[in-house]
């Protein structure tokens, strides 16, 4: 079958069309989108790969690698924003896809969609044990190192220069296999609890910035760009591009306000505020928490899975290190939750379509999730955070996620000629100049991964297209004409 066959697709104005008998009122102003935008981007990556990115790439200068980044995301969210506005289903990369670009595609990018939600909540996971074992430590309560660290990693360095290694790490996953039992039973994240959270995020963030700018030593910043050691990736200027590759993890949830554009009183003026803004207003955050910590501790000492926690550590203040810590972890518990939650999610979508087993779309007739899918995740994401190095996961979670936004970006490119005219709430501005800008920082940030990355990502795509054309092609709903199978109950909404 030819590559024209399988972009076969319903068309978009049949899709405008249906859902235009669901329209959403347009309630938020560009302030409101900044506000969300600012909730979204505020997550774990600050909490958790500043510091290995610090103390392995970029040094002090991973200050310039989160300006990096916030570009990239600038030109991704401006196409987010029109595909959100055009397609009013929802709002996974997957959706989009399978709408525009057809089936093959939907399957790459729902198949990738992977890495970054399970093994976004893998390493996130690896976050929260590196601060729950420091917060247990204030209060005299010390889990071996080898028990929450992964195998061959060094745990801790005694006294006397023994190295200990990690044997695994038990704290990792027992919040992934805890979490992934709340999800089975059905637990709920209201938005009042997420909107306590993304309040608990910002003053950890800003009472970090706050307080320990006083305690900052500026020798620490010198220099700002540390010699290239003679390996691509390893300081220098290649450093700050991989640095920026790292950290990009903890812009990853921006693409969430695109989906705003359908509620936007103005989408065209707010919506460019709005992701603009909060991008702007995040990155800026993000520098000035990548200052203190790298002027507290030195780069080279930041090489842990909690920095945040470490850098209070130093200050001193007992008080002001476990209040942190548990904002901290409090923020961290949330991403894992949601991650968790949303990769189940993408199963399930990709099941009724007819390309995963439907044992990922069964639904618990009492509980109404998605258990055994639920189950299935939670298990292997908590032996991967057992097991796996939290910079190998972040590495993965960034080139997944940005081969995603490449995609994301072709298909505004492509729908512009292949659906010229349908209305558009929002249009991305310079087309095909801000798509081509989109694309192109992206794959910069891909080339500053190490080619142990990219091997990983081709076997993991590999995989996937073995799994599609031995499965999903001989079951897929599009191409057996057939109605996808009725729900055994109905899921869930959160």
């Amino acid at each position: 079958m030819s590559i024209a066959e399988y972009m076969h697709r319903k068309p978009i104005a049949d899709i405008v069309g249906e859902a235009e008998q669901h329209v959403l009122a347009p309630t938020l102003g560009a302030l409101s989108i900044t506000s969300l935008g600012i909730g979204c981007i505020i997550g774990a990556g600050i909490f958790v790969l500043t510091g290995t990115a610090a103390a392995q790439y970029a040094g002090p200068g991973i200050m310039l690698s989160f300006v990096l980044g916030g570009i990239a995301c600038t030109f991704v969210g401006l196409c987010y924003a029109e595909l959100a506005a055009l397609l009013p289903v929802a709002g996974s990369t997957y959706t989009y896809t399978y709408a525009t670009l057809g089936e093959l595609v939907a399957w790459i990018i729902g198949w990738d969609l992977v890495l970054e939600y399970a093994m976004g909540a893998a390493t996130v996971s690896v976050g929260w044990s590196g601060y729950v074992v420091s917060l247990l430590a204030n209060f005299g309560m010390h889990i071996p190192p080898a028990y929450a660290a992964a195998p061959g990693t060094v745990a801790e360095t005694l006294a006397n220069g023994t190295i200990v290694h990690g044997i695994v790490n038990l704290p990792a996953a027992f919040i992934v296999a805890i979490l992934t039992y709340m999800l089975v039973m059905g637990t709920r994240e209201s938005a009042r609890v997420n909107n306590i959270m993304v309040a608990v995020k910002l003053a950890v963030v800003l009472a970090f910035i706050l307080v320990g700018s006083a305690y900052v030593v500026s020798a620490n910043w010198h220099p700002l760009v540390p010699a290239n050691t003679g390996e691509f990736g390893h300081f220098g200027w290649s450093g700050l591009l991989r640095g920026s590759a790292v950290v990009f993890f903890a812009f990853i949830g921006f693409d969430a306000v695109s989906t705003a554009a359908q509620e936007a009183r103005n989408p065209q003026r707010d919506m460019p505020i709005g992701i603009l803004g909060s991008l702007l207003i995040c990155t800026v955050l993000y520098i000035a928490v990548s200052a203190v910590l790298t002027g507290i501790v030195p780069y080279g000492q930041l090489n842990v899975a909690d920095p945040i926690a470490k850098a209070v550590d130093v200050i001193g203040l007992t008080w002001f290190s476990v209040l942190i810590k548990i904002g901290a972890l409090a923020g961290l518990t949330t991403v894992i939750l949601v991650l968790l939650y949303g990769q189940s999610r993408i199963f399930y979508t990709i099941a009724k379509d007819g390309l995963l087993p439907q044992v990922f779309s069964e639904v618990h007739p009492v509980r109404r999730t998605p258990w055994k899918s639920q189950m299935m995740i939670g298990t292997i994401v908590a032996i991967v955070a057992a097991l796996t190095p939290i910079g190998i996961l972040g590495e993965m979670v960034s080139i997944g996620t940005l081969f995603a936004f490449i995609l994301v970006c072709g298909a505004v490119i492509y729908l512009r000629r292949s659906d010229a005219s349908v209305a558009r709430p929002f249009r991305t501005p310079g087309v095909p100049v801000v798509p081509i800008l989109g694309i192109l920082f992206c794959l910069l940030l891909m080339a500053g991964l190490p080619i142990e990355t990219w091997m990983r990502l081709v076997v993991w795509l590999v995989i996937g297209l073995v799994v599609y054309f031995s499965y999903g092609r001989n079951h897929s709903v599009l191409r057996t004409g057939s109605a996808p199978p009725a729900p055994h109950q109905t899921m869930k909404a959160g």
